[in-house]
């Protein structure tokens, strides 16, 4: 093949780029919805009922559809696209539910009462997150819940177990259970919790003894069960809020509020996700329903909303600006000749990611308990101001190929160099003791903390880590840096590059994999691996990089392509999925390009699978989840069977074409 004009493309290519220039949203970025479960829904229901807030029928109509659609075979809702039902999940919905007005005997009701009822343990069983929604609206006593007060705030930092060691999202969440649990806030919600009493619980509710069922967990739910200390430390717990200081605890539930209004300040009433914004508005509530606070925060709610008529309302636990924009750029840059014909999809792309980095820092951040967030992108369109190492990373790197790509961006409109520096220095600071990079912060706890982990459904997120996909990006954007503006850091580029090389070859795993975080599973981390050791200056004939391909080459199916199934995630081992899949296929073809170059074998009948499963107007079909956090939670990036087939497409006419 030759490089040539437009007609000359491999049609596949052709109508893949046009596709995904055809997805772009007007305000230059990328979005496709980040599917996880119908929990957030749920709650945000029952938040808004607690508030006075109603629903209009129609809304009432498109919510409950969510909830019919995403609904499993036997009746409940599960905790991602693909799960069996949840306890848990299938409580809140049925609640959310009755609360829209549905009654008892409704077809998208009754099944799931019948589910719950035939569970080992039905209601009672549900995990802690679940019980102590339950007991905010009446529906479980407080003395059924594991004690999560709000003093653990006051514990002096310097201890091992003071929150401000968990991940940023762990943290938030128990700052707002612990606001709420010492308050011992409960809502009334007058006749219809008294129905659902009745209807949850097959005994009297009165009758039930819910402190014998505050270690009762649902098997369909559990993941991480309570271990020995965690059992001992809330025995300890136990006995302290027997005899608390009401002084301390009234300073306690001060610290949490101040904390609370703090993120819902600066993250402009978003909060890091819906999750802690619900409950961050019960507690604003329960302090003052005519707080100042109040509407904003429950206004803020609304960024995390998605809607469309196939699937109703829902929202999301993220929104997805920033990284997909970064990766879309990417895919388009990669084959020049696609690039000069998506000129204009491309600057509009750039000037989204020129306006959303972050320029100024958080006012009191660090007397906060916040990590710089100077020079950063978010995963979002930035307004919440929660900026990622591996977003930074993708966007910096998609910003330095858009400038080494010949007139596409004005030299008046480039990012300067200062910029660039800061999104560099941004980076630089999630660098971990060992060389790998966290997410939003450095580690700060021990990962002794996971033996503490009171959540039971997820596994993994008490602390941030060291992660390979997240230390793949920061790796290959500072490697593009450095060769690009190679005084810009000094030495510090080389150092830290240095160390995150090591860090990702210590990770290796005999066979040649490497295991993944926040995709499925093997296969996305073998995809960031290769783009950082390749952009560091690894050769194809790295030894790291020869195991890997080999690893790569032998899971190829029989078709042609690969297909991992979440699953592995819940045991740590590869696990086949029966079907080849679209993206994880890009990622592995994306990652032997690198190695064995396009003519490969393996690479072309990957390649050959890609274009045979593309539809007419340059789709691929949805397919399995391909996104995963907290060990459990399965997550289905619906852009990622765009942008990712489109680049490994890219990739492979780039290495094909002759000069």
């Amino acid at each position: 093949m030759r490089e040539g004009a437009l007609a000359d493309y491999s049609g596949s290519l052709l109508r893949a780029i046009e596709r995904l220039a055809a997805l772009q949203h007007p305000s230059g970025c990328w979005e496709g919805e980040v599917v996880w479960c119908p929990m957030i829904l749920a709650q945000y229901v029952i938040v808004q009922r607690v508030v006075g807030r109603g629903f209009d029928p129609a809304t009432s109509a498109r919510i409950a559809r969510h909830f019919r659609v995403t609904r499993t075979a036997e009746g409940g809702w599960g905790l991602h696209p693909e799960s069996p039902p949840y306890v848990f999940v299938t409580t809140l919905s049925y609640v959310a539910l009755r609360l829209l007005g549905l009654g008892a005997d409704d077809e998208l009701v009754e099944p799931a009462r019948r589910w719950l009822h035939a569970q080992p343990g039905g209601v009672p069983a549900i995990p802690s997150w679940g019980k102590f929604w339950l007991a905010l609206i009446g529906l479980y006593e407080y003395s059924g819940l594991n004690p999560c007060p709000p003093e653990l705030f006051l514990l002096p930092e310097w201890l091992p177990v003071h929150p401000r060691r968990y991940y940023c999202h762990t943290r938030y969440i128990y700052l707002g259970i612990a606001y709420l649990y010492g308050r011992r806030f409960r809502a009334e919600l007058g006749e219809t919790v008294r129905d659902l009493r009745g209807e949850l619980y097959p005994a009297p509710y009165e009758g039930i003894d819910f402190r014998a069922h505050k270690l009762d967990l649902a098997a369909t739910d559990v993941l991480a069960p309570p271990g020995r200390w965690l059992r001992l430390g809330y025995r300890l717990l136990e006995a302290y809020e027997r005899r608390h200081s009401v002084a301390w605890r009234r300073r306690a539930l001060e610290r949490c509020f101040d904390q609370i209004l703090y993120e819902q300040r600066t993250s402009r009433y978003q909060a890091v996700s819906p999750v802690n914004g619900l409950l961050n508005c019960l507690a604003i509530w329960s302090k003052d329903p005519r707080h100042p606070d109040l509407a904003p925060s429950l206004e803020g709610l609304e960024a995390w909303k998605w809607e469309d008529d196939a699937e109703g309302i829902r929202y999301c636990g993220a929104r997805s600006n920033t990284w997909d924009t970064a990766f879309a750029m990417q895919a388009l840059l990669e084959y020049p000749p696609a690039a000069r014909e998506t000129t204009g999809a491309l600057r509009r792309a750039y000037g989204f990611l020129r306006d959303t980095q972050i320029l100024e820092e958080l006012p009191g951040g660090r007397a906060a308990g916040r990590d710089p967030a100077l020079g950063g992108w978010c995963f979002s369109d930035g307004r919440h101001r929660w900026p990622v190492s591996d977003c930074t990373a993708e966007t910096l790197g998609a910003v330095l190929q858009a400038h080494q790509t010949p007139g596409l961006i004005d030299p008046a409109e480039r990012l300067p160099e200062e910029r660039l520096r800061l999104a560099a220095e941004f980076i630089l600071q999630r660098q971990n003791d060992d060389g790998g990079f966290g997410t939003y912060e450095r580690r700060r706890g021990s990962l002794v903390l996971e033996r503490l982990n009171p959540s039971e459904m997820f596994g993994q997120c008490m602390t941030e880590r060291s992660y390979t996909e997240c230390t793949g990006s920061a790796v290959r954007a500072l490697a593009l840096l450095r060769s690009a503006h190679p005084d810009l850091l000094g030495s510090r580029a080389g150092e830290a590059i240095e160390k995150g090389v090591r860090f990702l070859r210590s990770r290796q795993r005999p066979d040649g994999s490497f295991r993944g975080f926040w995709g499925i599973h093997f296969t996305y981390a073998a995809f960031f691996v290769v783009e950082a050791l390749r952009a560091a200056g690894a050769s194809p004939e790295d030894p790291t990089l020869v195991r890997l391909a080999r690893w790569l080459a032998g899971k190829q199916r029989n078709d042609g392509g690969w297909g991992e199934h979440y699953s592995g995630c819940l045991t740590e081992s590869y696990t086949e999925h029966p079907q080849s899949q679209v993206t994880m296929t890009s990622w592995a073809l994306l990652a032997l390009m690198e190695v064995r170059g396009a003519d490969a074998e393996t690479v072309r009948r990957g390649i050959a699978w890609l274009r045979s499963h593309q539809g007419p107007d340059g789709s691929w079909p949805k397919q399995a989840v391909n996104g995963v956090f907290f060990g459990s939670a399965m997550l289905d990036y619906r852009l990622y069977k765009s942008y990712f087939p489109a680049w490994a497409l890219a990739r492979f006419q780039r290495l094909t074409c002759s000069p």
